[in-house]
């Protein structure tokens, strides 16, 4: 039952990243101006009509209304009367952005819902895995600092919101993506029963761990990228997609290069794993998702961002990390075993 929940959690936090990847794509992540509620509703609004001031109506506190393109939040519970009464309602002292597209806002709700679901899922994940505290002590250990991990990621949620979308934080979130996804493949891996495959070469460890970071390292990279390109559309439009990257940062030819270093890489590991017979399929995967990688990456520069090109760059990146990290730790504990043998 504990792996199931692994798993569920691992596909869940899968999820989040895709669902993320659509906010950025759509240009959603203001959606919900304040949080965890969206404009003080569980469930957001579906009209701007309901964020406009209505007599006769009863406002629960912390609702949220657009009032001269401000945000206003009821302070109280009240029913209102016939005028906008100020002395009801505080200011949103979170940031100036009070713009209602109900688009957005379902977009960033569906990413925060998958987000809660997630979370409940660690949560069950934890409970679960004190079954397996006398089979290893550090899967309980791990699974509660998972749920903490959770937690600083739904706060780091917050924050980027908070900050009307600053870029440094929007990389941050990402990369504590990673970090999750990177624990819950190592709670998975260690929580098995099956045995391990025992081969010796120090050269294909230290490969996979190079593999590892570079990865990670070229989606920070990305996401400077994206950031320009969020810039450019800020500034041009979505209509003149063709315009994007007409003029591309130097953040996008370093980005651009690396793949190249990335897939050679790789490409040596795929070369190791066949020469030394080490049966590690999973590097025929990493090798195909490279090549996919790169394949939408084309796709963006030369035929103008053609659709869910964006988000699937995105998803294929945290994917191949994922299959990457899982090959790290086939890599480590084969080669553990053999220095307990």
């Amino acid at each position: 039952m504990y792996r199931k929940f692994v798993k569920i959690s691992l596909i869940l936090v899968y999820l989040v990243i895709i669902a993320g990847a659509v906010v950025r794509m759509t240009g959603s992540g203001m959606g919900c101006p304040d949080w965890p509620k969206c404009f003080g509703y569980y469930i957001p609004p579906t009209e701007e009509t309901e964020l406009r001031f209505q007599q006769d109506r009863t406002y629960k506190k912390g609702q949220v209304i657009i009032i001269d393109e401000s945000l206003k939040v009821a302070a109280k519970d009240f029913t209102s009367g016939e005028s906008f009464d100020e002395t009801n309602w505080e200011n949103y002292t979170k940031h100036d952005y009070a713009i209602f597209n109900p688009t957005h806002t379902w977009v960033e709700y569906i990413n925060r819902l998958f987000g809660a679901l997630a979370g409940f899922a660690v949560l069950i994940m934890a409970f679960l895995s004190f079954r397996k505290r006398k089979v290893k002590k550090q899967i309980p250990i791990l699974s509660i600092i998972c749920v903490f991990l959770m937690g600083f990621q739904a706060w780091l949620g917050a924050t980027v919101v908070y900050s009307v979308l600053a870029p440094a934080k929007i990389t941050i979130h990402m990369v504590m993506a990673f970090v999750i996804v990177a624990l819950l493949l190592y709670l998975l891996y260690i929580s098995k029963e099956k045995k391990v495959e025992q081969f010796k070469t120090s050269t294909f460890k230290n490969l996979i761990i190079l593999a590892v970071i570079m990865t990670l390292f070229q989606v920070i990279l990305g996401t400077q990228v994206r950031q320009f390109v969020d810039e450019q559309v800020k500034s041009l439009g979505y209509e003149v997609k063709d315009l994007w990257l007409a003029q591309p940062s130097v953040m996008f030819y370093i980005h651009r290069s690396f793949s190249i270093i990335v897939l050679l890489v790789n490409a040596l590991l795929w070369w190791n794993n066949r020469q030394l017979k080490l049966k590690l399929n999973k590097i025929n995967m990493v090798i195909f998702l490279i090549l996919l990688e790169v394949a939408t990456g084309i796709a963006m520069y030369n035929f103008d961002f053609p659709f869910l090109s964006q988000p699937l760059h995105l998803v294929i990146a945290s994917v191949l990390f994922g299959y990457q990290f899982y090959l790290l730790m086939e890599t480590i504990y084969a080669q553990e075993k053999i220095k307990k043998s």
